[in-house]
């Protein structure tokens, strides 16, 4: 073989040095240095899902995932308004965030292990905990999900719902007959008009999809639930300048209302708190803004904009909502409640 001439040896070695910074430096580029410059977060959502995120006729969107996005929007910007909301079919929400065309995944998506690892996506938190089950009209006489041997089931193509159901199916071996769909409204519309004997989702969105019904009270969801569905948000993978902030700002909704701190109280507590804990989480002594990148009162501007935790849920999934979900002894209460809800240490 013939030898390459030494300085060409280390002019490629140079050569291949730069090209691996530049490739390293342009990995390293953060979602949060881009939304910066933008002026406003890029935030992912699906169609339509009442609770999580629904629009009205004026075209202002509401809901869980719409409050998080908005929370992330008052803690970078001091303004829950800078966030533009991009609705996708399920099966565009991982590329929508691969791609940059998005900068925050949060429509009601299970966090599991092949999302996690093989869909360009870091997961951070889990917003609410769910559970997969079943509706049917009550007509039909059902009583029991095992009771739906050789039934049709309406179920979204892609999602983990899908996956489930399969499992389910061969374990107690049914016969079940899944009836997929792309989209939740046409999944939804196809189950209310008799085409499936039942539809499958997670106990959350059968709730929400209960609600939209012409009437509600002629169905019923069965009493099993086949999985856990931890929803979550997600960023773009390896990118944790932007992950920490994000996980963050939902870390402070939680520690908010562990500190009973609500967006009517925040600032008279702002004013006359002596508590260190307190000072510390509002920014009014110490520096743990620093590090995030973010404004001293980040977490005033999302408490105040946004509200706690429990006021986010009350508002969108409480017993006052059209999902009528109590949160009280579920897992998505706080912990010292006997909940999940806990916030990581603010110190």
């Amino acid at each position: 073989m013939k030898k390459t001439p030494k300085f060409i040896a280390l002019a490629l070695v140079a050569s291949c040095a730069l090209l691996f910074s530049q490739g390293q430096a342009k990995a390293e580029g953060s979602t949060f240095d881009i939304v910066k410059e933008r002026g406003y977060i890029n935030c992912i959502i699906g169609n339509s899902f009442v609770g999580f995120y629904t629009v009205d006729e004026k075209g202002t969107w509401s809901g869980m995932d719409i409050d998080i996005c908005r929370s992330v929007a008052a803690a970078v910007f001091g303004d829950k308004d800078k966030v533009k909301f991009n609705s996708v079919q399920w099966a565009q929400s991982f590329t929508s965030i691969k791609s940059g065309a998005g900068d925050l995944l949060s429509k009601g998506m299970t966090w599991t292990l092949s999302r996690d690892s093989s869909q360009g996506l870091d997961f951070l938190d889990t917003y609410f905990y769910d559970g997969q089950g079943f509706i049917v009209r009550k007509d039909i006489g059902v009583k029991s999900a095992l009771d739906l041997k050789g039934a049709t089931v309406c179920v979204l193509t892609g999602t983990s719902s899908e996956l489930n159901l399969t499992d389910f199916n061969r374990t107690n071996d049914l016969g079940i007959k899944p009836v997929v769909f792309d989209d939740a409204s046409v999944r939804n519309a196809a189950f209310f008009n008799n085409n499936c004997d039942a539809m499958t989702n997670d106990r959350s969105g059968l709730a929400a999809a209960r609600s939209t019904a012409q009437n509600p009270d002629d169905y019923v969801v069965l009493p099993e639930t086949i999985s856990k569905e931890a929803l979550s948000f997600a960023v773009r993978q390896n990118d944790s300048r932007w992950a920490n902030v994000v996980k963050w700002t939902f870390a402070a909704l939680v520690e908010a209302e562990e500190l009973g701190i609500t967006s009517e109280n925040i600032d008279e507590i702002r004013k006359t708190t002596k508590d260190p804990v307190v000072k510390r989480f509002l920014g009014l002594e110490g520096d743990l803004n620093k590090g995030l990148g973010l404004p001293a009162d980040w977490t005033y501007q999302v408490i105040k904009q946004v509200g706690n935790y429990g006021q986010m849920y009350e508002r969108n999934l409480g017993p006052d909502t059209a999902l009528a979900l109590d949160r009280k002894g579920t897992l998505n209460d706080l912990w010292k409640n006997g909940g999940l809800m806990y916030s990581k240490s603010f110190r």
